[in-house]
């Protein structure tokens, strides 16, 4: 699942640097602290993974 704009890609950068122990879990704030514990590391590493050109900083409520 590619992520729909940077600071979520941000986010499962954070959480997937902390599900590896590369990162301390309490460290997590906001999106990527319910990421961490709702998302295995391979859904992690497809958002994170996501090219950022072309996204919205921030993704519309629609």
């Amino acid at each position: 699942m590619p992520a729909k704009s940077k600071s979520q890609q941000k986010a499962a950068g954070a959480a997937l640097a902390a599900k590896r122990g590369e990162m301390k879990k309490s460290e997590l704030k906001g999106a990527s602290k319910s990421m961490v514990k709702s998302m295995s590391e391979k859904e992690l590493h497809d958002m994170a993974s996501t090219k950022r050109k072309g996204k919205p900083e921030h993704a519309s409520k629609s």
